[in-house]
This record gives structure tokens, C-alpha cells and sequence, in this order.
């Protein structure tokens, strides 16, 4: 089974890559199931429903959220009625939306797609390894496949659930700093493992932002409201293969393309 996971979608940018790039990728690589962070989608920050409704009729099955997952009010009640959104499991109990979803592949076969927010450099939301255990108990009696989307800042934080969680869950994926790692691998006890997916939107840019305005803030430390740049895009994303008897990973492969 084969499966890809696209990162960060930025803006309109990485929207219409994604309509343009997604059919020939999922025919190329016999792609099962695509999944798909989306917590930039609306020009750099959130994501409204429509926005989701687009990014599913483009080819992606589900969509994991990050800190940005609340910018956009409406999403609000939306995430509650949506069965293919997940947003960090470790928001506190009662938050809306849910935090992993069991999608269904077959009458036979189940996918388990979790999202968890980093606590260096981000909000002091639950402990995301306690989160892990409780939530990996809760999902193994319905299926060994578990792909975890760690929306996380720091490296070492993401590195150690990784391994933290290897021999227990098919994938742990890093997210949010948008910058592809070359660190992709399959750890010790058959775990798939990428500090950062990468990002889906403006090429040129700083994490998805013009550069000007984002070199502005630096030089004179003054607030500086932030654009979604434009011009050429790129796709970043990371193919899985996975062992259907056993929900382990058997590869980790990533993926670049560019639109001009």
C-alpha cells in the first residue's frame, strides 16, 4: 500500500500545485490514500471550509491541521462535522474537532491518521508523548496502521517522538517549519521517520512569504503585516510504501516538484 503525504499547503500557491500535480502523482506512484496538512491554506494562515471542500476535490482524503488551525472562525463548527479533518490531539478536552480519525481503505483495511502539536516554540498544550501512548492504545484494537503528524518546531522534539514511537506506529511526520529535511528513514524497529515533510506553496519566498517583508521584520524589528508571495511554486511531500500485513513502513521516500 502506498500512501503520500503532502506538506504544509500555503496559500493559493500551493492550492492549485496540488489540483495540477496531485492526478498524475497518484497515478504514477499507484497512491492509495493522500493526506494532506492544510493549516496554511488560506492565504498563509487557517483554513476555511471551502478551502477543505476544494483540497478534497482535488484528490486529498484527509487533512491535518497545526497551530494555525483556529484562524479562521468558521471553521469552527465546520471541524465538527468534518470526518476527514484532524486537528492536535493534545488540545484540551472539549476543544472542537477530533485529534485522529480511522479511515477506511476496504472492508478489511483501516488507516489511523493522527495529529499532535509540539510544545517547544509553540503553545504549552498537553504532553504530546503522554498524548501518544493513550491515543495508541485507544486505536490498536482497530488497526495497527498509525501515521502521526507531529506539527512540531523544534528538531530534538520531533527526532525523540519519532523515536519514542518507532516499533509502535507505521509513521511519524514531521510538519510546520516547512523547510523539507533530507533526514528521511526507516528507524530501528520499522517506524518511517521525517523531521519536516516540507511545504506546498510559493518557492520564492520565506516559508511562503515575500521575502521583503519578511527581511523587512528582521532588519528593523518592527511589525510588518505578512502577504502569501507569489510566482513559481513547489510540491513537497513524502511517499510511503507499507506493509499491509503488519502496518509497518517498508520505505520512506520524498518528493519534489516545481511549477513555474
Amino acid at each position: 500500500m502506498n500512501i503520500l503525504m503532502i506538506g504544509d499547503i500555503v496559500g493559493r500557491s500551493g492550492r492549485l500545485i496540488v489540483k495540477e500535480l496531485l492526478p498524475d502523482l497518484v497515478r504514477e506512484f499507484q497512491i492509495d490514500l493522500v493526506i494532506a496538512n492544510g493549516e496554511n491554506a488560506a492565504g498563509g494562515n487557517g483554513i476555511t471550509p471551502d478551502l477543505a471542500d476544494e483540497l478534497y476535490t482535488s484528490g486529498i482524503d484527509i487533512l491535518t491541521m497545526g497551530n494555525h488551525v483556529w484562524d479562521k472562525k468558521e471553521i469552527i463548527p465546520y471541524i465538527d462535522q468534518d470526518n476527514r479533518m484532524v486537528r492536535p490531539a493534545n488540545y484540551p478536552p472539549g476543544t472542537p474537532g477530533k485529534g485522529y480519525i480511522i479511515f477506511p481503505m476496504d472492508a478489511n483495511l483501516k488507516i489511523a491518521v493522527v495529529n499532535l502539536s509540539g510544545r517547544v516554540f509553540l503553545s504549552n498544550l498537553d504532553c504530546p508523548f503522554r498524548q501518544a501512548d493513550l491515543l495508541i492504545e485507544e486505536i490498536y484494537p482497530q488497526t495497527p496502521f498509525i501515521i502521526f503528524d507531529f506539527h512540531a518546531e523544534a528538531t530534538s522534539e520531533k527526532q525523540a517522538l519519532g523515536w519514542y514511537l518507532d516499533g509502535r506506529v507505521t509513521a511519524v511526520l514531521g510538519t510546520h517549519t516547512h523547510i523539507q529535511t533530507a533526514d528521511e528513514r526507516l528507524l530501528t524497529r520499522g517506524t518511517a521517520y521525517i523531521t519536516d515533510v516540507g511545504m506546498t506553496g510559493p518557492r520564492d519566498s520565506v516559508l511562503g512569504v515575500k521575502t521583503d517583508l519578511v527581511i523587512k521584520k528582521f532588519i528593523s524589528q518592527l511589525p510588518v503585516r505578512f502577504e502569501t508571495a507569489g510566482g513559481a511554486s513547489q510540491f513537497n511531500a513524502v511517499l510511503l510504501e507499507v506493509d499491509t500485513a503488519t502496518g509497518k513502513a517498508l520505505s520512506i521516500h520524498r518528493i519534489q516538484r516545481f511549477l513555474m
